[in-house]
């Protein structure tokens, strides 16, 4: 047979071609890099698209890689303390009621009596209401969302907004449900963070998307943003008006405000974290809104804001003294309550976080509540606070998984720590409590739908006493 012949080239030159190649490979590699950030830099077509698929490729990457285990998510903390429910109970001092709470271990909510025992509870997963209307394609798992706010409409029905963790736009939805746990409407816009409910039954909203536009004057404001819109809902649950608050903004006095957000709002400009109604009763003493204006709070800029919905424009704003805030409530004598998360810098022992009570003429302090190193006061993100009309405040410190309610000189004369625990998976035999993210004392005709007892509370101007 002939011999067979194999014609192979020496080992020397099979190492060189691969050297070659990859070298080669490594130069298109990063000619197409430098390519691509001069068209990114210097705005050449199709920078947008580049920018848009880059974005979009590190969004699904941290979804992917961040948020794979619940108990890494931020809507749990570490827990400060092995208390559970009630700790701090002063009877002759509290505002007797009931009270609503929504907790970061799932879509539901839990109210209580004064001792700590659930007089009754809800529960509806995003699946269960979820369907093809949605602009949210795929929903993250049901155990990775929470009722950011749950309020009890006139009728003892709640009403519910869904947040989302690892997700852009974070915001899912609302819904009304009866206290069967029932859908009643749902509303899957993408409504975020905070609501209002009219006496009228209507509902004032916030919503998010993404926006391509541009601004002639404010060219540094880059698509594509998380942009965030004020809606109306009926009674119903139908959206009836929509005004976008960075045009509400940029249209007024207040424009230049916003000068410096690109800088640290990684695109999520305003960050609206709250929508209050101004109602007839606040309006009566407060000079910077008319009833039917809404309060609005921009975290990241430090901003208080009124939206007149008629005209759609921003009609006053406000920076002070605060840092991070969250809820802002106009009181009934024309002052401003609120959360600030992180202004407390004078005594880091004693936590971060204050509640304000600003006069929205000066920006004085007329009024506050802080921490102590015995009682810890520190939630960097999220909570609220209500004043109640035995002059008392109703803080929820979310990030402490805690309640309180304090008096005007600062006593906490009631005081519940979230029941729910699970084990840390960074730190072996430790505990983790998931966030309350707000909540409400019920001590009006809804406590009644619950329980025999009439609470019917006292008037109140909104003044500490």
């Amino acid at each position: 047979m002939p011999a067979t012949v194999h014609n192979e080239e020496p080992a020397e030159n099979n190492r060189g071609d691969r050297i070659f190649f990859a070298a080669f490979m490594t130069g298109i590699a990063a000619i197409s890099f430098g390519m691509g950030a001069f068209i990114v830099l210097a705005e050449v077509p199709p920078y947008q698209s580049m920018k848009n698929a880059f974005r979009a490729g590190t969004a699904l990457w941290e979804q992917r890689t961040k948020y794979t285990d619940v108990e890494r998510l931020d809507f749990w903390a570490p827990a400060r303390t092995e208390k559970t429910g009630v700790t701090i109970h002063d009877a002759n001092k509290i505002q007797k009621g009931l009270t609503l709470y929504s907790s970061g271990d799932g879509p539901h909510a839990v109210l209580i009596d004064m001792d700590g025992n659930v007089v009754h509870e809800w529960r509806m997963p995003f699946s269960e209401i979820h369907d093809e209307t949605s602009p949210i394609p795929n929903p993250q798992k049901d155990g990775f969302m929470h009722w950011h706010t749950a309020k009890m409409a006139p009728d003892g029905d709640l009403i519910v907004q869904y947040t989302a963790a690892g997700d852009t736009p974070y915001g899912y939805g609302m819904a009304k449900i009866d206290r069967n746990s029932k859908p009643v409407w749902k509303y899957l816009g993408t409504a975020h963070h905070d609501f209002s409910i009219a006496p009228d039954g209507r509902v004032y909203a916030l919503t998010q998307e993404f926006r391509f536009n541009k601004y002639a004057n404010r060219k540094q404001l880059t698509p594509p943003r998380l942009d965030d819109f004020a809606v109306i809902l009926s009674p119903e649950g139908k959206e009836i008006k929509r005004v976008s608050i960075l045009d509400a903004m940029i249209n007024s006095s207040y424009a230049n405000m916003v000068d410096f957000a690109p800088y640290f709002s990684n695109e999520d400009v305003l960050h609206t974290n709250t929508i209050q109604l101004i109602t007839e009763e606040t309006a009566a003493n407060f000079a910077h809104g008319k009833a039917g204006d809404v309060v609005l709070s921009f975290r990241d800029l430090g901003i208080i804001a009124v939206l007149d919905m008629d005209v759609e424009k921003i009609v006053w704003a406000t920076r002070g003294p605060w840092l991070g805030q969250h809820d802002p409530d106009v009181l009934p004598n024309g002052d401003i309550l609120l959360f600030d998360n992180q202004g407390q810098l004078a005594d880091p022992d004693a936590g971060q976080s204050r509640v304000l009570q600003i006069d929205p003429k000066t920006n004085a302090i007329t009024w506050q509540y802080k921490g102590t190193i015995e009682h810890k006061f520190d939630s960097n993100i999220r909570a609220d606070q209500q004043r109640l009309a035995n002059g008392n405040t109703l803080i929820t410190e979310s990030t402490g998984g805690r309640l309180l309610e304090v008096t005007p000189d600062g006593e906490i004369v009631w005081e519940y720590l979230n029941p729910v625990r699970r084990d840390d998976p960074d730190n072996p035999g430790k505990k983790l409590i998931p966030i309350l993210s707000q909540s409400e004392r019920i001590s009006d005709d809804r406590a009644a739908l619950f329980t025999d007892t009439d609470f019917t509370p006292p008037s109140n101007d909104g003044e500490p006493r």
